[in-house]
């Protein structure tokens, strides 16, 4: 029989030397840095637990726990070994630190046992100082066994214990934003807002954002997303959190929001798990790294040589995620491209919606009815997941594929792609594709159909007709919705004054204000009529009954090719003025999805190597068929046609 007197043999409790923060402290354990909050989520009820024979806790604050739930009749040590280490192939945030205290929680029907003996052994082996079981087991106090009882149930994994107070706080592991991807990180207040996280570990290269253990989220069918963890552009309003939109006096003007906007409220309600506010291109502009990043520094895209522009305007969101492996998701918006930009340069499954896919009330505006919001991830499997998630109105049921598939023939020329190993690439893929779908390319010229099938009265080309048309629409809406508001409102508390805004906004705002509604409604018409010739008797946005579109439209989004973030401009550039594939989607309100395809070497001269940069294509379908494409690109991966990709400098390391 092996008695308590095996505890004082045990080392004690780990002193948790934390320094006190605004909301919390940062300690380490085992040289990984942790973050400790102050929203208790539970707490223990008997304090005794926390003096046990020789190991008295008086002089110990904080200490690392691990909550483990058994149905088992008999816990056993084998049980004990199973169980840590499933924790620690499942989580990055557990490690053996935490088994310096354990709670054992039985969920079972039956009076349990604890085979001490054998339970004995890692518990000296992994310096345990205490094990508390729940009330269902019987145990003496003279064996390495403590009951106790918490106030309120907790999911299993790692936790931070008050000895003091017996408050049970959520374990967060900090990871350094080496790449500046987020402006806000932030952590649940547990009452449904967040609150702005002030804690850093050892890096002088940005924020440090809190992670909480992925062992909390169990998937159900009301909680697909459970544990995902989640970046959100920062447009898009949450509860407890300021927006910047990357203006820093929008930022300090407007006081933290009072509710989370309904798009990342769906998320969040489906178990997605939010860490923080990710960098935008002010208000989801089209700033370029250099020359127009003025208020916050751009973000950095991780692929190649870590120097290529990361594209924009989701850019924090799209940098992120190529750059990290504890960051599961990251939402950004799409107008004119914000979310296929960053897909391309940083390799990813990111999409442009059927515009109405989510309802975007409590976001701050480029242009209301082009908007969308849209999702990265690394692997088309979770991107569908998340997808079919998060775009209830759209039916899910399409698993056979369309027949036909468009081919603009001008966009796949050796002049347009410029790279003989990218070519090489996209047109492997598109054999592939065609080989999936059963069909063959069907060569197309949209100027040509266009003059073969325009409306009367209509002008005679595409250019004609949309040249200014995305330019004027944004430009106006936003200095209508949201520049002249914001100015108003700025002046009032600043004597007059007015704020800064970054050079291209700036622009595009006094753009806006000279073509006025008059310029705006001429716009409108315009995309109108497109997008009625694109669903019409052109063919290019038919839908069908048993493949939802009747076509898939496929265009190069990215190439392959350098774009260093250190290059000088000129004047402030100008809104998007043209046609082209990209704005298909934008004026016929369509999904467009990128997909990564590959990466081609470049010589690097930041590295002085040769580095990789990603090759990606986009995928257009009828409007409201964006869960078809996620059906057909998670079969596509699935057949090794697509593949998932990592973080860091290559796709494919």
């Amino acid at each position: 029989m092996v008695k308590l007197a095996i505890l004082a043999t045990l080392q004690v409790f780990t002193t948790v030397n934390a320094l006190t923060l605004a909301g919390g402290r940062v300690t380490e354990l085992h040289g990984i840095p942790y973050y400790i909050g102050d929203v208790a989520v539970s707490q223990f009820l008997d304090l005794s637990a926390f003096s046990v024979s020789n190991a008295t806790l008086s002089d110990v604050d904080v200490v690392p726990l691990t909550v483990i739930a058994s149905n088992s009749t008999s816990f056993t040590g084998h049980e004990l070994n199973e169980t840590v280490s499933d924790y620690i192939d499942r989580d990055d945030v557990f490690s053996s630190a935490f088994l310096n205290a354990i709670y054992l929680n039985y969920n079972g029907n039956t009076t349990p046992s604890i085979d001490l003996p054998s339970i004995i052994p890692m518990l000296r082996k992994e310096c345990n100082s205490v094990f508390l079981v729940s009330p269902e087991y019987s145990v003496r106090r003279e064996y390495n066994a403590v009951n106790s009882r918490i106030a309120r149930p907790l999911p299993i994994g790692p936790y931070f214990a008050s000895t003091k107070t017996g408050e049970i706080f959520k374990a967060h592991r900090l990871y350094a934003d080496d790449y500046n991807a987020f402006l806000q990180p932030a952590v649940s207040d547990e009452k449904g807002g967040y609150l702005p996280l002030s804690a850093t570990s050892e890096s002088a290269l940005g924020n440090s954002i809190a992670v909480p253990s992925r062992l909390y989220y169990s998937m159900t069918p009301e909680q697909p997303l459970a544990g995902l963890r989640l970046g959100v552009k920062d447009i898009f309003h949450v509860k407890g959190l300021r927006t910047s939109g990357g203006n820093r006096a929008y930022y300090s003007l407007y006081e933290p929001c009072n509710a989370t906007g309904s798009a990342i409220q769906s998320l969040l309600d489906q178990g997605a798990v939010l860490v923080g506010k990710m960098g935008t291109v002010q208000f989801a502009n089209g700033d370029r790294p250099t020359a127009d990043w003025v208020d916050f520094h751009c973000p950095f895209n991780p692929r190649g040589d870590g120097y290529q522009d990361p594209s924009g305007s989701s850019t924090g969101p799209g940098a992120g995620m190529g750059a990290y492996n504890w960051l599961d998701i990251a939402v950004g918006s799409d107008t004119g491209g914000s979310m296929r930009g960053p897909a391309g340069a940083q390799g990813l499954f990111g999409n442009r919606p059927s515009t109405g896919a989510v309802d975007l009330d409590s976001v701050i505006p480029l242009c209301s009815g082009l908007d969308t919001a849209g999702v990265f991830a690394r692997s088309a499997g979770l991107w569908s997941r998340v997808v079919h998630a998060w775009y209830k109105r759209f039916d899910r049921g399409f698993y056979t594929y369309p027949r036909t598939l468009w081919y603009p023939e001008a966009s796949f020329t050796a002049d347009a792609i410029n790279s003989t190993e990218a070519s090489a690439l996209i047109e492997g893929f598109v054999g592939q594709l065609e080989g999936f779908l059963a069909t063959n390319r069907t060569r197309v010229n949209l100027g040509a159909s266009w003059n073969g099938t325009r409306p009367v009265d209509a002008p005679a080309t595409l250019q004609d007709l949309l040249h200014y048309t995305y330019g004027t629409l944004i430009s106006v809406y936003q200095w209508l919705h949201l520049g002249v508001p914001f100015f108003a409102d700025y002046a009032d508390v600043h004597a007059g004054r007015t704020p800064y805004i970054n050079p291209g906004p700036l622009l595009r705002w006094r753009l806006g204000e000279a073509s006025g509604q008059a310029g705006f409604d001429t716009a409108w018409t315009n995309k109108t009529i497109f997008k009625s010739w694109w669903e019409g008797p052109s063919g290019f946005g038919a839908r069908d009954n048993q493949t939802c579109s009747e076509a898939l439209y496929v265009y190069p989004n990215s190439v392959g090719a350098v774009g260093y973030r250190d290059e000088y401009f000129g004047s402030p550039s100008p809104p998007y003025w043209g046609m082209s594939d990209s704005n298909i989607a934008v004026f016929a309100g369509l999904p467009d999805l990128v997909v990564p395809i590959g990466e081609i070497p470049f010589n690097s001269t930041k590295s002085g190597k040769t580095e990789y940069l990603p090759v990606t294509m986009s995928l257009v379908a009828a409007r409201g068929c964006d869960l078809m494409l996620a059906n057909m690109v998670s079969e596509m991966e699935s057949r090794g046609i697509l593949h998932a990709v990592a973080v860091g400098p290559r796709l494919y390391p």
